[in-house]
């Protein structure tokens, strides 16, 4: 019982150092974000600022040459908008893969799960030369749509669907419930936690993303945070004070969206553990 104790002792001592040299890195931004620039590179780390500094870094990054407030704006809309987006998609298909039976629904969803495993490099080119074609280049309903398919949101969400009984599905058919009653009505609440999960999954992964504003937009006045990072770094790149408040600024959402929906991300994680 004993050496039980000690065993868990030395596991939550391990896992707590990793755990601070997992978030020392941003500690570290933070406490630059609010110095003077000479006292960022000071020898050994002052992880407390002497001098504040903070106020004039954030202004200068807010409201200086770069327009840090529309590009801002701009990631926060393809977000919102691609996450919604992806969502509803995921969420229909994965209904459809679980609980509505059709002929070559198995292989139809094995296709769609092929898909996944294509590298999103590998079609780069074609997605360049369709989008032009449509008329969808450097514009943002461009970038909703690419962000918009959910082919590992459909996966999960489906291994969710197929937990729910047969039994609920069937009683609400008896009620004379159509699919839609039943998918918007009955699953999607069932099913809250797992949508959570890929609604913040999905919200990172779109915020984050470099690869297709650099490719799919060329006006300035529709770049993302992203590209307006990389802008604002020639303009500063010399100055990591800005640097890092730039940063900060741009993680924040990713960190307000994350302490909304830790809860359901745990529940999430939770029932896909003991599923099966």
């Amino acid at each position: 019982m004993r050496s039980i104790k000690l065993s868990r002792v030395i596991v939550t001592l391990c896992m707590g150092f990793a755990g601070i040299l997992f978030i020392m890195p941003f500690l570290w931004m933070l406490s630059a974000s609010f110095k003077p620039e000479l006292d960022v590179m000071k020898y050994p780390i002052q992880w407390i600022p002497t001098k504040w500094n903070m106020v004039e870094n954030y202004r200068q990054v807010w409201a200086g040459a770069v327009p840090f407030t529309l590009y801002y704006w701009n990631s926060t809309k393809v977000t919102l908008m691609s996450t919604a987006l992806s969502l509803i998609i995921s969420a229909m298909a994965a209904y459809g893969f679980s609980k509505v039976i059709f002929k070559g629904r198995d292989t139809l969803f094995l296709l769609v799960l092929a898909t996944f495993m294509i590298p999103t490099q590998a079609i780069l080119v074609p997605q360049f030369i369709m989008y032009r074609w449509l008329g969808l280049f450097d514009s943002h309903i461009g970038l909703v749509l690419l962000a918009s398919s959910g082919v590992l949101g459909t996966f999960l969400l489906r291994q969710f669907f197929l937990g729910i009984h047969d039994e609920i599905i069937e009683s609400a058919r008896i009620d004379a419930a159509g699919h839609w009653t039943i998918f918007s009505r009955i699953a999607m609440p069932l099913v809250q936690p797992a949508l959570a999960t890929y609604m913040i999954l999905r919200f990172i992964w779109t915020w984050n993303d470099y690869q297709n504003p650099l490719i799919f937009l060329r006006s300035d006045s529709l770049f993302t945070l992203q590209l307006g990072i990389r802008k604002f770094a020639d303009f500063s790149g010399e100055f990591y004070s800005l640097m890092m408040a730039g940063a900060v600024s741009a993680i924040l959402p990713l960190l307000i969206i994350f302490m909304i929906g830790q809860k359901q991300v745990i529940e999430g994680v939770a029932m896909g553990s003991v599923k099966g």
